[in-house]
């Protein structure tokens, strides 16, 4: 397993388990996350904003279902279980995750939902 795989791994092991702290550290200070349908999300006091108090989902699960990396890339293809907006969800997504200097400086998330 690359480092790029095992960072990406290990980011939804701790968006599973709500590890906050450890879920950022994986982060560039100046990290830019886009999602479908919403304004990006920049730097990494903006991330852990979204994390800790403005995520649309919750209680859930990432099945990671393929990791391909490059020297700088990882593309991750799953599905995600769980509630949003206290209904029961589950969908596909596929996000890629550029790094530099061993941290995830972009992330971008493709999914069919409005919001993630």
């Amino acid at each position: 397993m690359t480092d790029h795989e095992a960072r990406v791994r290990e980011y939804y092991d701790a968006v599973d388990a709500d590890r906050i702290d450890d879920l950022l550290a994986l982060f560039a200070d100046d990290v830019v996350y886009d999602r479908p349908g919403q304004p990006p999300i920049e730097g990494k006091d903006a991330l852990e904003a979204f994390y800790r108090e403005d995520r649309p989902l919750e209680d859930g699960s990432h099945d990671v279902h393929d990791v391909l990396v490059d020297d700088e890339r990882a593309a991750v293809r799953g599905t995600f279980s769980g509630v949003q907006d206290g209904d029961r969800v589950e969908f596909g997504f596929a996000d890629v995750h550029v790094f530099a200097d061993g941290r995830i400086a972009e992330r971008y998330t493709y999914t069919d939902r409005d919001t993630v």
